[in-house]
């Protein structure tokens, strides 16, 4: 194996491996557990599954996947913040949407060839890539994994 292609599988293990527990956490978690507030005046955590699901929605546009499937949740869980009086989608509906997401991110990162890693987002201009080439796709799923880590800390204080 070469060196970038173990770079990519360490990336990808640590990406999958933080899916899964999140999958495996949020089956744990009730409908009304995640309606609570992590802590008082802290996020609920349907807001977290909100904010996350879009997060990773908007990567399918970042990775060059295609268009966001859920461009809908930006205002609610990416521009404001929890209790800003946007209505969210029904809990169901965000489990819904977080599944779909992830598993379109799956199929498609799958293909990406070991080039396709290092080459820049669609958050980049060649310009600003050419200057700065660690800003490239492979960044983006490192970037996303230790968000998705940070808010599974947030989202376990949850559980009963």
């Amino acid at each position: 194996m070469k060196e970038n292609e173990i770079l990519i599988k360490m990336a990808l293990d640590a990406w999958n491996t933080h899916i899964k527990r999140a999958d495996n956490l949020l089956s744990e978690l009730s409908d009304e557990q995640l309606q609570q507030q992590i802590a008082p005046g802290k996020n609920s955590g349907v807001y977290l599954l909100g904010h996350l699901t879009a997060v990773h929605d908007a990567m399918l546009m970042i990775l060059g996947i295609g268009k966001q499937l859920y461009p809908q949740l930006n205002d609610a869980f990416l521009s404001e913040p929890d209790n800003s009086g946007h209505a969210f989608p029904a809990t169901a509906e965000l489990r819904k949407y977080w599944s779909t997401v992830n598993a379109k991110l799956a199929e498609n990162i799958q293909l990406f060839k070991a080039q396709d890693w290092f080459s820049g987002h669609t958050s980049i201009s060649d310009q600003e890539f050419a200057k700065e080439p660690h800003r490239n796709k492979l960044n983006i799923i490192i970037n996303r994994t230790n968000h998705l880590a940070w808010h599974l800390g947030q989202l376990v204080l949850l559980k009963k």
